[in-house]
């Protein structure tokens, strides 16, 4: 990380759990790079277990952010442009689709849990991208998460594969749309990572054992592989990339059935 060089940089990040958390193993990379972050947490519930993180990296805002609820993402935006009055870089971790719609087959979904998932997962994106926009008048990067089930039928992912494909045209769309400003958008792909999140998906782990045995590198990929990777996304040497679908997987994506 001593080469990259992050010092007064502001960042919001979106998504952190818990200590497993890829949110939190970015936060971690950029804090370290020199990073200024101000974190979300989703409720009250979640709150405990973030906080302490916050504190180890600083933070100067922790702040709570349910997408579902009217007004929460907006509260943030506004107490950023108080604390700093700009944005440098955002990342977005959040993904949600009801159990019921997320176990069952996808043709079986309903119009209710596709969309609350969609709406999750994927407006919000587009809605932080709107919000950021203002606070990131010298450039800045957005990223966000997705994962190999966007790009094919990976066994178990079943409506997140439909909703992370949507979320990686967002990206592109949103890279094409605000490049003129400066902003770069990115959608970061890691292979396998037991969070929180993934532990709701049926037999992860055996879909990290199929991962760790076959990827070319034969090894699963952490937190702080993720986290090294976003650093150098926000930081000026990547300032001429923009638009990409960035696997973080041991090579993994590269291998056939």
């Amino acid at each position: 990380m001593n080469l990259i060089n992050l010092e007064g940089r502001k960042g919001l990040i979106f998504g952190i759990a818990n200590r497993n958390s890829i949110a939190y193993g970015i936060g971690r990379s950029v804090h370290a790079a020199g990073a200024e972050i101000a974190v979300t947490y989703l409720n009250e519930k979640a709150k405990p277990f973030v906080s302490p993180l916050a504190e180890e990296m600083k933070s100067p805002a922790i702040m709570p952010c349910d997408m579902q609820k009217p007004g929460q993402l907006e509260a943030v935006f506004e107490q950023v442009a108080r604390i700093w009055g700009k944005l440098d870089f955002v990342l977005h971790s959040i993904a949600y689709a009801p159990a019921k719609d997320l176990h069952g087959r996808v043709v079986d979904c309903s119009a209710e849990g596709f969309a609350m998932a969609m709406d999750v997962s994927v407006h919000s994106f587009i809605r932080v991208a709107k919000m950021a926009e203002p606070l990131m008048t010298g450039g800045g990067c957005l990223l966000t998460l997705s994962y190999l089930g966007g790009d094919r039928v990976i066994k178990h992912y079943k409506l997140m594969g439909p909703v992370k494909a949507a979320l990686q045209s967002a990206t592109q769309y949103l890279a094409a749309e605000l490049g003129q400003q400066g902003i770069r958008v990115h959608a970061i792909s890691p292979g396998p990572i037991m969070t929180r999140a993934a532990s709701g998906i049926a037999e992860f782990d055996m879909l990290m054992e199929e991962v760790a045995a076959h990827s070319p590198e034969r090894r699963l990929v952490s937190v702080d592989d993720v986290g090294a990777v976003a650093a150098f996304l926000v930081s000026d040497g990547a300032k001429s990339m923009t638009g990409n679908l960035i696997y973080i997987d041991a090579g993994y994506h590269i291998m056939g059935d």
